[in-house]
């Protein structure tokens, strides 16, 4: 069953954080025609998002984990950090499989993928106005196997990197340079450099160039890797 529209007199003020304007002019669209649905705000940087949600104080906010000078992850912890009471839904080009358990670590309460397409975020929006969490059918059997211990004593190499590692990687993965790593994330060059020899130990590699084409392959490619026993 689908879930029930709200009153149209109590418009959920929603927010989008988006880097791509043709996603959140999207957005705009297609909340526009929704009675119960309004954009309150939009912002294309984790930092600018985080001034404008504690001033405009909406009800949801729709967020990539992609964005300009940060990442939706951190974005999410800050908000959850001032105590925010808001519905936190992740949008995302981004692998569920990967990305979707650390989101709702951090503090989401949704998470969709853009394949999905926008329109599966309204009923997303609806679900968690309701104060339940919305996930795909996919991932929430994921979750369950875990919990449940269906594969148990194995792990992803790179499901144990940290948040941070794995957005170093992800942007290797994109062929950034370490110092463009460091100006995307606002870290020290020093910092990325010894997030990389981490990833490195983490998965197995010894070479610069072996971190490279690993990086490349997981996010652009086949994504197949080795498991490894827990000690």
């Amino acid at each position: 069953m689908p879930p029930k529209r709200p009153a149209a007199s109590s418009k959920t003020r929603v927010f989008l954080v988006d880097d791509h304007p043709i996603v959140r002019r999207g957005f705009q669209l297609l909340l526009g025609i929704e009675p119960d649905l309004m954009v309150c705000g939009e912002a294309d940087s984790g930092p600018a998002a985080l001034q404008k949600i504690l001033a405009l104080k909406p009800d949801l906010a729709i967020i990539d984990l992609s964005l300009k000078g940060g990442s939706g992850l951190e974005l999410i912890k800050q908000i959850r950090a001032q105590a925010l009471k808001l519905k936190l839904l992740v949008f995302s080009m981004r692998d569920e499989g990967i990305f979707a358990e650390r989101a709702l670590r951090a503090g989401a309460d949704g998470y969709i993928t853009k394949e999905e397409g926008t329109e599966k975020a309204i009923e997303a929006i609806r679900v968690l106005m309701q104060g339940k969490r919305y996930l795909s059918n996919e991932l929430a059997e994921k979750i369950m196997d875990a919990l449940v211990g269906a594969t148990p004593g194995t792990e992803s190499a790179v499901q144990s990197l940290s948040d941070r590692e794995l957005e170093v990687l992800e942007l290797i993965g994109d062929g950034l340079g370490s110092r463009e790593v460091a100006r995307k994330l606002h870290l020290s060059i020093k910092t990325v450099e010894s997030h990389r020899e981490h990833i490195k130990a983490k998965l197995g590699l010894s070479r610069a160039t072996e971190l490279v084409s690993y990086a490349f392959n997981w996010f652009h490619g086949d994504k197949a890797e080795p498991t490894r026993r827990r000690k």
